[in-house]
């Protein structure tokens, strides 16, 4: 069983697999000078940055894959970098932080059903890392669905940061399975004699749930993106409206605001200073001048 917490090789019957962290110096020192491989190898398995790839040798192959990341506290679309290199009698893989998918396997060898060959552990991890993808894209999916039923409720301008940032998860997650998508297709595919009918089989498959989540990523952004332009349509639409009520009611009330603001300068010689009615009527022509304002946006139909 491997021991990913250690760094330690396992043995099988005919093969061991070693686990290793590409960030701890001494794994980093054992890969360059004791474990066989060329330099090359070597700089493409401890690279910093990587990308889903893959090169093949004769009977050795050495594929880079990417999992979703998640650890507590972590973002899935912060996926987690795995190296892999493969040959008939021996599998050394690489990672930083804790990949679940890896730890999925192990618990499978500690129950006594985990992969008995190099080429089985292969196709059973990249299984795990696309089925823990899954969880993650279908988690996008349902976002996309709450967000267009609120949409449909209650337009807000919360929905707007809430898309985009749904929209930057899934542009990460696809930087990395679209390649991987590939990666995937052209394994089933490599002359290798760890590889049999019966695992390519289980790798084609594999490979094609790959596409089918690549498609789903890609289905769930255009959702988003049309979410988006439904939200910004009703965001204007709502904005346009109340700007609109703020021009009907600021042309009732400016003939009005002119009225009031003459008569309260303050100069002599205004009319009905000396009398006990002149507020109210005042008043009264004002409500008159306000029907009638009303009743003219009204008949031109802008009320």
């Amino acid at each position: 069983m491997p021991l990913e917490e250690t760094g330690r090789a396992v043995s099988f019957p005919a093969w061991p697999w070693l686990h290793l962290d590409h960030e701890d110096p001494v794994h980093r020192q054992w890969l360059r000078e004791c474990s066989g491989l060329d330099s090359l190898s070597c700089d493409a398995l401890l690279a910093s940055e990587t990308r889903p790839r893959l090169v093949c040798e004769g009977d050795h192959v050495l594929v880079i894959l990417r999992g979703v990341n998640l650890n507590p506290g972590a973002e899935p679309d912060d996926m987690i970098s795995l190296r892999i290199w493969v040959e008939a009698g021996r599998v050394i893989s690489l990672r930083h932080r804790r990949l679940l998918a890896v730890t999925d396997v192990r618990k499978l060898m500690l129950a006594g059903k985990g992969p008995r060959t190099p080429g089985e552990l292969v196709v059973m991890i990249a299984g795990r890392l696309v089925d823990r993808q899954g969880v993650v894209v279908e988690a996008l999916e349902d976002t996309v669905d709450e967000v267009e039923e609120e949409i449909v409720k209650e337009a807000g301008y919360a929905l707007r940061t809430r898309i985009a940032e749904f929209r930057r998860q899934a542009i990460g997650l696809r930087r990395y399975i679209a390649p991987q998508r590939d990666v995937l297709a052209q394994l089933v595919n490599l002359p290798v004699t760890w590889l049999d009918a019966n695992l390519r089989a289980r790798l084609r498959e594999v490979a094609e749930h790959q596409v089918r989540l690549v498609e789903e990523v890609d289905a769930a952004r255009e959702r988003a993106g049309v979410a988006q332009e439904e939200l910004n349509g009703r965001l204007s639409e709502q904005m346009n409206r109340n700007m609109y009520v703020l021009s009907v009611v600021a042309g009732v009330f400016l003939p009005l605001g002119l009225l009031t603001g003459l008569l309260g300068i303050n100069v002599g010689g205004m009319p009905g200073v000396e009398s006990p009615y002149a507020f109210w009527s005042v008043c009264a022509i004002l409500v008159v001048l306000a029907i009638v304002m009303i009743w003219l946006f009204r008949r031109a139909r802008l009320m």
